[in-house]
């Protein structure tokens, strides 16, 4: 019932995802939410685990592009840093905000993953996108109240996920 919105990888974050497996996976554009992925959202710049993981990109032929639903200040800021392409206010889980990313890095499909910690924004889009998909736990886990009901639905999508 639930297996659109289901990752096709799992993990605790960021910081457990190796060079390895971009390379077993065939992957080398990746697609990266920013609020609760690689920061916390109260968080205005990258911090050492978030650089760490960007480094290990790059350094591996990785290309990468932030993708966010947050305004443009936010992401532009974020994004600057690390001279990347990014696209704010994507519409997620709507796919043009990933597509315009996508082609931003020459991206195909089969070699793209998209990592975020929301079922329902970022999985959902990056399955619809047609992309393989990464879901991490969120950083912060005090949110907004808005925030809390959607994580209640994803812990039911969750609890079916892992049987």
């Amino acid at each position: 019932m639930f297996k659109r919105f289901y990752p096709d990888f799992n993990f605790d974050s960021i910081s457990n995802i190796g060079a390895d497996f971009f390379a077993v996976n065939g992957i080398h554009f990746a697609v990266l939410d920013i609020d609760n992925t690689l920061v916390s959202y109260k968080t205005e710049y990258a911090d050492e685990r978030a650089k760490s993981f960007l480094s290990m990109l790059s350094g591996n032929g990785i290309k990468y592009a932030f993708v966010s639903n947050n305004h443009k200040g936010r992401v532009e800021k974020f994004a600057r840093e690390f001279d990347a392409a990014f696209v704010s206010n994507a519409g997620k889980p709507f796919t043009f905000g990933i597509r315009h990313a996508m082609a931003k890095m020459g991206a195909k499909s089969g070699e793209t993953v998209l990592i975020g910690d929301q079922i329902f924004t970022d999985i959902y889009a990056g399955k619809r996108t047609g992309i393989k998909t990464v879901m991490v736990n969120p950083i912060d886990a005090k949110e907004t109240p808005f925030f809390s009901v959607k994580r209640y639905f994803e812990r039911i999508v969750l609890k079916d996920y892992k049987g």
